[in-house]
């Protein structure tokens, strides 16, 4: 028998709020998806950007890329400088799914999310929805992120949470596979329709 599940934590961005940097590069280069994607894994990558969650100031980390490659000084700029329209909408199936816990007042509702202390205020002030938690850990401002086990016994302990109690919700399997290392149930995030499956294998029907 499961142990009874009192807690929901949510990643943000893909869960609930569209984010992509092709809403910008696509058109930057010209619909070439080839040479858009070699940027993306060779300039500014995943693990570059993932830095500045963990709390790496921004500007530091556009001038030391420039520096590397200042054949794309232009490109790497845009990617903090046009950062806002890389924010897409929210996830509205999501977003429903997460207002039936809150109107349920059954769980304890929390999100978790690597994402840099600099851009998340713009998030704040766009999503109504982000005041419906009962707390929000940034990475950016806790200068550690997802996968690293330290900010899920952060988010554990800040918000008294019991692991084998708690389902955390992300898409990306990295993340996943840590919360169950840490005794956290898991579940990867790839549409509102699947999330609503998986929540009913936890006796959870919304």
């Amino acid at each position: 028998m499961k142990n009874k599940i009192d807690t929901i934590i949510f990643d943000l961005g893909g869960v609930l709020i569209d984010w992509n940097p092709e809403y910008v590069f696509l058109d930057v280069f010209n619909g070439d998806r080839e040479k858009m994607q070699w940027f993306f894994d060779t300039i500014c990558t995943s693990n570059w950007n993932e830095n500045q969650d963990a709390g790496y100031p921004m500007v530091q980390a556009t001038e030391e890329r420039v520096a590397l490659f200042p054949e794309y000084e232009k490109e790497i700029r845009m990617f903090y400088g046009r950062w806002v329209e890389m924010l897409g909408d929210a996830i509205t199936g999501t977003v429903d799914i997460l207002k039936k816990f809150i109107d349920s007042k059954d769980y304890k509702i929390v999100a978790l999310t690597n994402w840099s202390a600099e851009t998340f205020p713009i998030a704040l002030e766009r999503f109504e929805f982000l005041q419906w938690f009962e707390g929000i850990i940034v990475s950016g401002e806790e200068k550690t992120r997802k996968p690293f086990d330290a900010i899920y016994n952060l988010t554990l302990e800040r918000f008294n949470i019991k692991a084998e109690n708690a389902i955390f919700i992300d898409d990306n399997l990295k993340n996943i596979e840590t919360a169950n290392n840490l005794g956290i149930n898991g579940i990867r995030f790839q549409s509102p329709e699947q999330l609503l499956i998986q929540l009913k294998t936890f006796n959870i029907n919304l």
